[in-house]
Parts: structure tokens; sequence; C-alpha cells
């Protein structure tokens, strides 16, 4: 029996099934598809998904995707032209190359690879929270950080179709047309290659050098892997080799079961951002709650005692900010805190009292104690043994952080809805996903208030 839907279904309507003549496409392609399994909109968890037919071993091939079949800039009718002017599409995001690619094949009747984007006949059906009215992500996704990740989206697809897409549709008419290719198909195309597209890792090199500094590679579609759904506890995966993409199992599937692949280790305010969908919170392993730093400034500055103390606080938030960097939060898992190291710095500076802090100054920081294990101490099991105002620090900082949430009183609490089958069933899917995110985050910060409570 399917879980619940790990993406948001793509309406084809009840006439159109491009299904088939996608499966042919792959044959004409040389993608090969393992006699163990088929794909389905029958018994999958979305529109379409990958069900086994037969037992499969762990090691088993379930599908090879030639080279040749991947969609990216080098790979389109119109590679000649974005390679002779790769250099004035470069932009922030990488994905510009593919992004014009995509616009062309997508509108282009004659295209080669239209079996395969006629899986998708409208792409606003991806639920991202780009395309909820900002009213909606403000009151349903408030504190989960996903409506400034969004308005930071927005407003980086307006600037690059603005500045480098525009300039070069516009000198080469005879393949792209301003009319056709408007920014909200722009958009639309973005959001399909956010929740399908895939990247290859880099090679890895032996060499000490700059090879940390390399560009990651750019995103390209692969077909057949990307109608595979996602879940953290996945039982295949996909593998890169020289000639080819292989989708390999990596846990027994049983006859009747979906095969599924994994996106990585991501929280479900990833998943809804990226993706359109989350998980069910209590199964997602890599869910994580964020505590913003100015949040631990906050607390801080509430327990001075006098007006002497409150300058030293922000001194230290002075200081903190220079060491800190552009560290904005502090990330905390079902596990413990995931950027412990930074964490630490700041309790460090933040309790240190005003001789300790004159002298840190002074030296420029603090020898390193090679001793220390830093993750086990900010672990659940090394919270409680932490100094008291350390405790203290995190305890308030993660209180206030909760209060981020509240919204009207009369309004059924988030933990209510989701014990509630039938009230949370009647919820659109918005209102649900987001519930998953906040109950999610939610119950990682209360759990930290208990571990830190004593």
């Amino acid at each position: 029996m399917a879980t619940q839907a790990k993406r948001p279904k793509i309406g084809d309507g009840p006439a159109m099934n491009p299904l088939p003549d996608f499966l042919g496409w792959c044959n004409t392609v040389g993608l090969v598809l393992c006699n163990k399994v088929c794909v389905s909109k029958e018994g999958t968890v979305a529109q379409y998904g990958m069900l086994a037919t037969d037992d499969i071993e762990v090691g088993e091939v379930l599908f090879t995707v030639p080279r040749s079949a991947l969609l990216h800039q080098d790979t389109t009718a119109v590679s000649v032209v974005l390679e002779n002017e790769r250099s004035s599409l470069e932009s922030p995001s990488g994905w510009v190359p593919l992004l014009l690619a995509l616009l062309y094949e997508y509108t282009s009747p004659q295209s080669h690879w239209r079996p395969y984007l006629s899986l998708w006949t409208d792409f606003k059906t991806l639920d991202h929270p780009m395309f909820w009215s900002k009213e909606e992500r403000d009151t349903l996704l408030r504190a989960t950080g996903i409506p400034e990740a969004v308005d930071t989206d927005l407003a980086n697809i307006q600037r690059e179709y603005t500045d480098v897409v525009l300039p070069f549709i516009a000198k080469h008419p005879d393949l792209w047309n301003p009319d056709t290719h408007t920014l909200d198909l722009y958009t639309q195309l973005v959001a399909f290659v956010m929740a399908y597209s895939f990247q290859e890792p880099q090679e890895e090199e032996d060499s000490d050098d700059d090879d940390n500094n390399k560009a990651p590679n750019p995103p390209m579609m692969v077909p057949m892997a990307d109608m595979l759904n996602h879940v953290s506890n996945h039982n295949a995966n996909l593998e890169f080799t020289p000639d080819s993409l292989k989708m390999v199992c990596v846990r027994r599937i049983r006859r009747g079961e979906e095969v599924f692949n994994t996106y990585g280790q991501m929280a479900n305010w990833q998943l809804l951002h990226m993706y359109g969908f989350t998980e069910p919170h209590r199964g997602n392993s890599n869910d994580t709650a964020d505590i913003p730093v100015g949040n631990f400034y906050k607390v801080a500055a509430q327990g001075a005692q006098s007006e002497l103390d409150r300058q030293l606080v922000e001194e230290k938030q002075v200081v903190l900010r220079q060491v800190m960097q552009e560290k904005e939060v502090f990330v905390f898992g079902k596990e413990g805190c995931l950027t412990d190291s930074e964490l630490q710095s700041a309790l460090k500076v933040l309790c240190m009292s005003k001789e300790d802090f004159s002298e840190f100054k002074d030296n420029e920081g603090w020898e390193e104690d090679e001793d220390e294990d830093v993750s086990l101490a900010f672990s659940n099991e090394g919270l409680s043994g932490l100094k008291v105002s350390w405790k203290w620090l995190i305890h308030r900082a993660a209180g206030l952080t909760l209060k981020s949430y509240e919204e009207e009183q009369d309004v059924k609490s988030d933990q209510e809805l989701m014990e509630d089958r039938v009230a949370f069933e009647a919820l659109s899917s918005r209102k649900r996903n987001a519930l998953q995110v906040r109950c999610g985050q939610k119950s990682i910060l209360h759990r930290l208030m208990e571990l830190t409570g004593s």
C-alpha cells in the first residue's frame, strides 16, 4: 500500500496519458528498463512512479540511461548557440544554459525531447511555495525560513531573466520569442529544474590545490530517474559512469513495492521549498530547526544586570559577527546541533567574564582544545552536561524561536491538528505540507528545551 505522496500530482487531464509515448521514446534512445520494474500511475505515491514487478536484490540495476539521453546544454538542439555565447550566459545560479534549452525544447513541436517533456503539461501544478500567494507563505510558513528563501528566489529569477535571458533572446529571434518565452514560463521551468534535475558529483581529486573552489557541475534532466519519488529511507540510488547513469537497488525491494530514490539528506522545509512536498515529520530523520543567531544576542541582553553588562553584550556581538562571518542561524537536528563548532564559539564568547573577554580580544581568539569532542557535547546525549550558563542561553533562545510560530489563540494548535486525522485530511495540501514543516521544527525545539531546562 502506497505511503503518503512524496511529490505533488501533475495534472494532465482525464483524456491525456503521455506515459506510453514516453516509454516508446525511451526505447528509441537506448534507455534500458529492467524487466523487474514498471513505470505506473497506479499504486505509486505521486502521479508517476516505479513499482517492482518481482523481488529485486541489492546491487541489481533497475534502469540504465545513456548519456546521450540526458537533456542539458550540450544535448539540446540549440547547443551550438549556447556554447558559442557561453560567456554571456553566466549567472550566480549557473542554470541559464539549461533553462534556455528547456524554454526552446518545451515549446518546439519538433523537439526530440517532446515525449519526455510532455509528461509535464503544466508546471504550475508543481506546488512549490513560489507559486503560493505571498499571504499564504507568510501565514502558513511563518518562522520556518521558507518565505524568506522564496522571496530571495523570486528576486533572483526576475533579475536573471531581465539581465541575462532577455538580452540573449533578443539576439536570437529565430529560436526564442519573449512573447512565448516569458518570465512566467521561465519561473515555472526554474521550479521544474529545482524539483527534477540532477547534478553529477565532482570527481574526487588527490591534489590539495583549489579543488574545493570548483563550481558545481551544471544541472541536467535525467529521463526516468526523475520519475522516482523520494523518501529518506530509500531503496535505490543513482550511480554515474562514463557512458551512462544507472539506478541501482541499495535495499531489497519486494514485488509490489515502490522504488524510491533519495534527493539527499533533506529537512522538510528544504523538501517543500525545492520540491513542493514534505515527508511525515516523525519519519523524516533529516528534519531540522533553525535558531537565529540574533535570538542568542537578545537572550544575552535580557540577562544583563546593568548598563555596563548590556554594553559588554553589545561588544561581544560585534566580535562574534566577525567570528561567525555569514552565519545567521544555528541548525539543530533530531540528534543534536548540526553547527556545533559555531554554537560553541558563540556560547563561549557570550558567557565570558569581562576580564576573559578582554584577554580573548587581546589574543585574537583562543587555542583549540584538541581533546574536546564538540559533536558529542552538543548532541542530545551531551546537552545536559553543558555549563549551566550555556544551557540557559540555549533554552531561552529556543523558547524565543518557538514564540515566533505563534498564531491566533482560537486556532487549533498544530499538534492537535496533526493528531486529528479527520481534520488533517480535510486540510488543503498546502496546509498539510506547511503543518508537517512547522510541527517537525517545533518538536525539535521543544525537545531542545527539555534537554536544557535543568
